[in-house]
């Protein structure tokens, strides 16, 4: 064991360690059984390496085929348990695996990572792979491996029968997890307590395990300056979701050496004990935290060590706040006099402030693999790149998607990514022709569409004969591959778990579903749950997904976040996704295992270039450019102020009276009075932006708060005052003109259809995003009342009003003959190798009109959609683009932002050029360009006033909420329509409705890319 500072007599004991390398090892008794090297430690074997030479043409590869055929795992020194790891290396890379299985035995990189990717950087000094003798395998280094990493766990899994049994499983720690938990406890030993770091490690990339290897050790860290005083007293493991919390807790009591010392909290009474007893390493949720704090006395003396899992979620809001003050203590108590009221105010608004801080006697550790601008800025490194300053993980602490991607511990999810489009009718049920609101009407009745039983149960049948053709007929993971149904909303999920169920037993299939939602939902009037569906507990859901005959899952929200599942090959997705919930979701498969060669996704419900995005920001590092801007809450206080909504003595009554303990009857007469003066001297468009600059000043200063080293009293009041305001503030008075929309019409057709297959490819840089800005709401939309017949028109004519009469030839032409006439144009090929996607994009245009124009003598009816159909013709050209684009070299133009002048050319020869037009479209793309693309709702609201003109009028899309319980997952169709606006309106009521289940401005933010003169904005 490696000897603490200053014990002496451990150090005498460490040093009398026989550690010794013997080359040509014999292992066996047979004759030539000979490894290359082993190291022992007092005789006995630790780990044992084949060495390659590629100027002798061996290679890395040859050395684990060697490991895989020639040794043979029943041999004593080969047995698990036996080693803590076999080392294949050669000149250039290395790699291990913990216990030999033959031919499976299973092999992972063990290198530092070269250009955010796989492999090792080239050595001034010497081979690549040197690092492995001089920092990994030292005497003091592999002891601290042996005794704080290798361990062997004993995992429970049930057999095919059923049966659960435990299984031993050896531990040993890849580069990437050893070099971070190395390098945060030496960065934590030299800063002291109080400090911050961002951890980002890709999905699937084992940050369980590095989080337990860190927490164990940050117990036995020593003072700087006092080695025989630990730097914390409790290590404080923060999740936000109950089944991470489980997995956490689970991983780090599996080793021996640190259950004596451990604590999972399961309530709060629990959390309090062990934080008074000083228990060394606590798990539980962020949740837990306001529950104790008025209980728990003085912690401020003590230290503390914060490990937050996805900490892109873990912080935020009062939650955050109240755990401050609970780990900080309660702030010194000043002494008053008896009248000294108002000075009793300003010191528990000091007090306040102080506990929105982060604490001084905390260090914070904040792991995510999807980092938000809010997350680096609060727990990123800070430095200064020319005159800018950024906040990212520092490089050894980052361990990117594309690395992982390369070294094959996780898949690539998006390499075999299918979308399916949908073409349905509907028809007018009733004799006369009703006027609706369409922007709502349309939205509802895609929604009704695609819930119906006859598209849930087409959509059903072609996952069941996907699964059973292409994944189970393929024998994908040695047959044993699950498949996940992501649905939205716990309706539809239901919906698909009775269609599958039906349809699996009518093809007398020997595979069964299994669904997962969360509490109870009714159905047919009775209230069920997911264990009165499967006929099992909830909490056996995991362990049974593994055993037979269960092969589907079937989600809304349950374990699209979370799960670890390696089982897991195909997701079959029917459910907008966007961001961060898109790169969650659909990492659920990316998970290894040894017979798990890749993955597949088929997606009825999204575009592939938004998911592609989505992924983009989080392949290699992500970095924020310049600081949240705090003078911004300034301005908005002074907006709110000048409503004169409120007066700042009333601000300052109720801020007494609620700090003084005041009851709730004494605190309503003063928002009452507020409330009136916002229903009577506001109009509703005035009312929506109050409201919506009250809850962006409440959200801004609640971040802001955290980061500032300074406090402002009028802020904290003002932000008091208007927690208290904004819950009784009612929104506008609306009159749903969409109503009885469904009542008058049936679906009459319903058909899917595949597009050609994407190998999504990412391009190789950092992604960028922007502080955090302190945005405000818009104004109330105006509806566009539009007749029955002609929205049922509009949207036969989106959704698919096409009737082939020679289907199957038209689907073969479409999906083979003309994306590979495309593809073979010289001028298209050319722009692909030396020009941008803009430039390319436009010689694909000529050449898929050119191709089209061919076969025009062949296929008169295809030639006559592709001329006077425009959404076939956009979805074809998309379609056909997507498959046949392949640039050499990284898209400079697409990484840069949209061209100015070409996308200004696209608006004016769609929607004309006029004045307050030209400054509208001007501030649009001027945002654009500055943040990459992505325009969020309080851009669209300072566009607004800056214009005079709403910018609904601008884009012509139709927001499509697909669902009310998916917060914050939106959908929009961008129509070839200048009749159709955007339902503004309808993103600030659902975003009232749910304050408080996050930052909405961020959720709410639109995506999308412009595309050719003819094309139309779409996107996410």
């Amino acid at each position: 064991m490696l000897p603490s500072p200053g014990n002496t007599a451990a150090a005498d004991a460490f040093g009398k360690n026989i550690f010794s390398v013997t080359r040509q090892v014999r292992y066996s008794n047979d004759s030539g059984n000979e490894l290359d090297l082993a190291i022992f430690i007092n005789g006995l074997p630790v780990l044992t390496f084949e060495l390659k030479n590629s100027l002798t043409k061996q290679t890395l590869a040859d050395a684990i085929v060697q490991y895989q055929t020639t040794r043979n795992p029943q041999e004593l020194l080969f047995q698990l348990g036996r080693c803590v790891a076999h080392i294949a290396v050669d000149d250039a890379e290395a790699a291990f695996c913990t216990e030999l299985k033959g031919k499976a035995s299973w092999f992972l990189p063990f290198n530092q990572g070269w250009n955010s990717g796989a492999g090792n950087p080239p050595n001034p000094d010497g081979l690549k792979t040197d690092y492995l003798w001089k920092q990994v395998l030292t005497r003091e280094s592999l002891a601290n491996i042996i005794e704080s990493y290798a361990q062997v766990v004993e995992e429970e899994e049930a057999d095919a029968n059923g049966k659960k049994r435990k299984k031993r499983k050896q531990i040993f720690p890849r580069f990437h997890q050893l070099r971070t938990v190395r390098a945060l406890l030496r960065r934590t030993h030299t800063d002291g307590v109080g400090k911050r770091y961002l951890i980002q490690h890709s999905a699937g990339s084992g940050k369980s395990n590095t989080i337990a290897w860190l927490a164990h050790q940050l117990v036995e860290l020593r003072c700087k300056n006092n080695p025989m005083t630990a730097q914390f007293d409790s290590i404080i493991v923060i999740t936000d979701r109950r089944a991470l919390d489980t997995q956490i807790a689970r991983t780090i009591k599996g080793y021996d050496h640190v259950a004596a010392i451990f604590g999972h909290s399961d309530n709060a009474q629990e959390l309090r004990d062990y934080l008074h007893r000083g228990k060394k390493i606590i798990v539980t949720t962020v949740q837990k935290f306001p529950f104790i704090l008025d209980e728990l006395g003085d912690l401020s003396g003590k230290s503390f060590a914060l490990l937050i899992d996805e900490a892109h979620s873990s912080q935020g809001g009062k939650t955050t706040a109240r755990m401050h003050e609970a780990l900080g203590g309660k702030v010194a108590e000043e002494e008053f006099e008896e009248d000294s009221t108002q000075d009793a105010v300003n010191a528990e608004i000091e007090k306040r402030i102080a506990s929105r801080k982060l604490l001084v006697n905390a260090s914070y550790f904040a792991f995510t693999a999807t980092p938000k601008n809010k997350t680096l800025e609060l727990f990123g490194e800070t430095t200064i790149v020319g005159d800018e300053v950024q906040f990212r993980s520092p490089e050894e602490l980052t361990y990117t998607t594309k690395q992982a991607i390369q070294e094959k511990f996780i898949l690539d999810v998006v390499e075999n990514y299918t979308s399916y489009n949908s073409f349905y009718q509907v028809a007018k049920t009733v004799e006369e022709d009703p006027e609706f609101d369409k922007v709502k009407a349309l939205k509802k009745i895609r929604y009704y569409v695609e819930s119906h039983d006859k598209a849930v149960r087409c959509k059903a049948e072609i996952m069941i004969d996907h699964f059973n053709a292409q994944v189970a007929g393929k024998h994908k993971i040695g047959g044993k591959a699950r498949a996940m149904i992501v649905c939205n909303g716990i309706a539809r999920a239901i919906d698909y778990y009775r269609e599958i169920s039906d349809y699996l037993t009518q093809i007398k299939s020997p595979y069964k579903a299994i669904v997962a939602y969360s509490g109870e939902f009714k159905i047919g009037g009775e209230k069920m749950s997911e264990a009165d569906l499967n006929g099992f507990p909830s909490k056996e859901i995991p362990a049974n997904l593994k055993q037979e005959p269960y092969r589907f899952l079937i989600v809304a929200n349950k374990f699209v976040t979370g799960f670890d599942e390696p089982l897991l090959h195909t997701m079959y997705v029917d459910k907008p996704l966007a961001g961060v919930l898109a790169v969650q979701t659909l990492s659920r498969l990316n998970r290894a295992h040894p017979q798990k060669h890749d993955t597949f996704v088929l997606d009825f419900a999204d575009n592939a270039e938004a998911v592609k995005a989505a992924f983009q920001d989080y392949y290699r590092a992500t970095i924020q450019t310049g600081e949240t801007d705090a003078n911004k809450l300034h301005d908005l206080k002074a907006e709110l102020d000048g409503q004169q909504v409120y007066s700042w003595q009333q601000v300052e009554n109720l801020v007494e009276l609620y700090l003084g303990g005041a009851d709730r009857d004494k605190l309503d007469p003063i928002l009452d009075m507020c409330v009136e003066e916002y229903k009577d001297n506001l109009d509703e468009d005035g009312q929506v932006r109050f409201k919506g600059k009250a809850k962006a000043f409440v959200r801004s200063y609640g971040f802001l708060a955290a980061i500032l080293n300074y406090g402002h009293p009028a802020w904290e009041k003002l932000s008091i005052f208007l927690n208290f305001l904004i819950p009784k503030l009612p929104a506008p008075k609306e009159e749903d003109l969409s109503k009885g929309v469904l009542e008058s019409v049936d679906m009459d057709s319903y058909r899917v259809e595949a597009q050609a297959a994407l190998k999504m490819a990412m391009e190789d840089t950092n992604a960028t995003v922007d502080p955090i800005p302190p945005g405000v709401g818009g104004g109330k939309g105006e509806p566009e009342i539009d007749r029955l017949s002609n929205i049922i028109k509009a949207f036969n004519d989106l959704f698919g009003n096409i009737e082939w009469k020679h289907e199957d030839k038209i689907r073969k032409v479409i999906t083979e003959e003309i994306p590979v006439r495309v593809a073979q144009d010289k001028a298209y090929q050319n722009a692909q190798a030396n020009s941008d996607k803009q430039n390319a994009k436009l010689e694909h245009d000529k050449a898929l009109n050119r191709v089209v124009l061919e076969l025009l003598s062949d296929h008169t009816e295809l030639f006559k959609q592709f001329s006077d159909n425009v959404n076939f013709k956009r979805w074809l050209t998309d379609m056909v683009f997507d498959v046949t684009y392949q640039p050499r070299g990284t898209d400079e133009a697409r990484r840069g932002g949209m061209k100015r002048e070409r996308s200004r050319k696209v608006i004016q020869e769609k929607f004309g050029f006029a004045g307050i037009w030209s400054r509208a479209v001007d501030a649009i793309f001027d945002h654009l360009e500055r943040d990459r693309n992505k325009l969020g709702l309080s851009d669209l609201a300072e566009i607004e006033q800056l214009s005079g003109l709403s910018v609904s009028n601008i884009l012509f899309p139709i927001l499509n909420v697909l669902s009310t319980n998916d917060v914050g997952i939106l959908r929009r169709e961008f129509l070839n329509d200048a009749r159709l606006t955007l339902d503004f309106d309808e993103v600030r009521n659902l975003a009232n409705a749910h304050q408080g289940e996050g930052d909405w401005a961020e959720r709410l933010s639109i995506r999308w890319t412009l595309q050719d003169v003819g094309e139309n904005i779409h996107g996410l």
